[in-house]
């Protein structure tokens, strides 16, 4: 993940810690976020789902 968001990885390991992306800038999130959207991830909307919550799923 540092190295496809270009993030250090004390960075990484920060954000997946027990206070999670808040302890994060908005930046690094949006890197991690293209990062993963790079590798096929889609990120759901509320709403955009039946279930009527946010999520992740995989590309077709």
């Amino acid at each position: 993940m540092a190295a496809k968001s270009k993030l250090s990885v004390p960075t990484i390991k920060r954000m997946e810690g027990a206070m999670g992306p808040e302890r994060s800038t908005e930046a690094n999130v949006d890197a991690v976020r293209r990062a993963l959207e790079g590798a096929g991830v889609v990120f759901l909307e509320p709403k955009s789902n039946k279930d009527g919550g946010a999520g992740v799923r995989l590309k077709k």
